[in-house]
């Protein structure tokens, strides 16, 4: 079958590695279900796979891709979680198994014709929905709900803080928070990006470290050192930081503990969600008709032109891949 692997991997030339060809078709297994891919989607973590974090040499070829709708026999189109247990008889939330994994980690990814998937990890695609769009829902769509909806203890009406508006879960984040009533407020250094973002439903947008008109009661952070002093400053007393990674790097320069806990400040960290709650993000998307902001679309044969588009950070929104002729 075709797919998009890591055959080696670099970090210092991450698509280096980077190869679409041939890969054997995977085979069944107890508790385990391959179904073919109508449509998958990129994130950062295939870059990061491709740099070797996460993705140690002895674990290679690796299919990348975390991302995916698939075709069930008797569901019709499904979206794909792409958490994996691996603690045995785990029954917690699987978000909170040290063993957990991604596909594309240690069990082969999405970006390829077929994909074999833990028995029941799939939700139906929301029927108002492309096979690409619905195939954000997996990865970024998913890590957003979770932020917000779970961790974040906010309302309608509250204020939120986007930092760095422009790749798929900030992008998430916006509609998402709109959708729900809330006021969102957004930061990005490209003008460009904040006028998307405004487009999308931002209340107001910001120049990064920019002093705010006001206090939010929530800030979901996924940029990490570059941003961590002005999240502090930007929460009102007793609100929320929410992170879920750090793509600036995680040894911000100064931790700002005496704010955090003299201000009574939540730092919560958040990881992917659950099936759950991927059930509860179709209903939501379904009931508001909220449609995921897609970037761009490339077919398979040419990931490593999408994968050179995500590495170039001008996107806004997910881009999708699509798998099967016709999926769009």
């Amino acid at each position: 079958m075709l797919a998009a692997y890591a055959a080696t991997v670099s970090a210092e030339d991450p698509l280096s590695g980077l190869v679409v060809g041939e890969r054997p078709a995977p085979q069944e297994r107890e508790g385990w279900t391959v179904l073919p891919v109508v449509a998958a989607g990129l994130n950062h973590h295939d870059l990061w796979s491709l740099r070797g974090v996460g993705l140690p040499e002895d674990r290679l070829p690796m299919t990348l891709g975390c991302d995916a709708v698939a075709r069930h026999p008797e569901l019709g189109e499904v979206v794909v979680l792409p958490v994996v247990a691996g603690t045995p008889g785990w029954r917690d939330d699987i978000t909170l198994d040290p063993r957990r994994s991604l596909l594309s980690e240690l069990h082969q990814g999405t970006l390829a014709q077929q994909v074999v998937v833990p028995d029941g990890h799939w939700v139906p695609r929301p029927g108002h929905l492309s096979a690409v769009e619905a195939a954000a829902l997996s990865t970024s769509w998913l890590t957003a709900y979770r932020m917000l909806f779970r961790n974040a203890d906010v309302r309608p009406g509250d204020t939120v803080l986007v930092q760095g508006a422009g790749g798929g879960v900030a992008t998430a984040l916006i509609q998402l928070g709109v959708a729900a009533g809330l006021t969102v407020w957004v930061t990005s250094r490209d003008e460009t990006k904040r006028s998307r973002a405004e487009g999308l439903g931002a209340e107001r947008s910001f120049e990064p470290g920019a002093r705010l008109p006001a206090r939010v009661d929530a800030v979901l952070e996924s940029v990490g050192a570059a941003t961590w002093s002005h999240s502090v400053n930007a929460l009102r007393p007793g609100g929320t930081i929410v992170i879920c990674g750090a793509t600036s790097g995680d040894a911000p320069a100064r931790a700002e503990l005496t704010k955090i806990f003299f201000r009574q400040l939540r730092v919560v960290g958040s990881t992917m969600g659950t099936l759950a709650e991927l059930r509860q993000l179709c209903r939501f998307v379904s009931s508001t008709g909220l449609r995921p902001e897609i970037d761009s679309t490339y077919p398979l044969e040419r990931t490593r032109d999408a994968l050179h588009r995500m590495q170039s950070g001008e996107l806004v929104g997910k881009i999708g891949i699509t798998v099967e002729a016709g999926a769009g």
